[in-house]
């Protein structure tokens, strides 16, 4: 392969105008309205774009500057990251935010080596009581707090 196309900011911009791919996409079937009167469609398409140009530019940086190499990376990071989300997703229902909030962190500490187990648990427990402030009492939203215990 050409030397420019093992270079890391080139493959981070062709990750970035995937992700802008599918956000624009996704909103394709949204209504874009006009300037005057915004419709729901206007806002995500536009972060597509706007993403897209980015990673165009990241891209086009990487072939006039150079930059570092790929170098081997590990897939435990974004292994245990993408499974701290799916499970948060599977459990703050049946168990609840004060449940899937910390399990989510703890997963997702697990991604590093350099965890530090003490501030971990520590900051899920704050988080978690951050995020039951926000979305339940100070938004409203009817989120789960600890269905197995107080219900809905």
């Amino acid at each position: 392969m050409s030397g420019f196309l093992l270079r890391q900011d080139f493959f981070g911009g062709l990750v970035v105008i995937a992700v802008a791919v599918f956000a624009f996409w996704q909103g394709a079937k949204l209504p874009i309205g006009t300037l005057g009167g915004m419709g729901p469609g206007m806002l995500p398409r536009s972060l597509a774009v706007l993403l897209g140009l980015l990673g165009g530019l990241l891209m086009l940086s990487a072939i006039r500057e150079g930059g570092p190499q790929l170098a081997r990376w590990s897939v435990r990071g974004p292994v245990l990251v993408l499974g701290a989300v799916v499970v948060f997703a599977f459990t703050v229902r049946p168990y609840g935010l004060v449940v899937a909030g910390p399990l989510a962190i703890v997963i997702g500490a697990f991604a590093s080596a350099e965890v530090r187990w003490k501030e971990t648990l520590v900051f899920g427990a704050m988080m978690t009581a951050f995020c039951v402030g926000l979305f339940k009492f100070a938004l409203g939203l009817p989120i789960p707090l600890a269905p197995w215990l107080i219900g809905y």
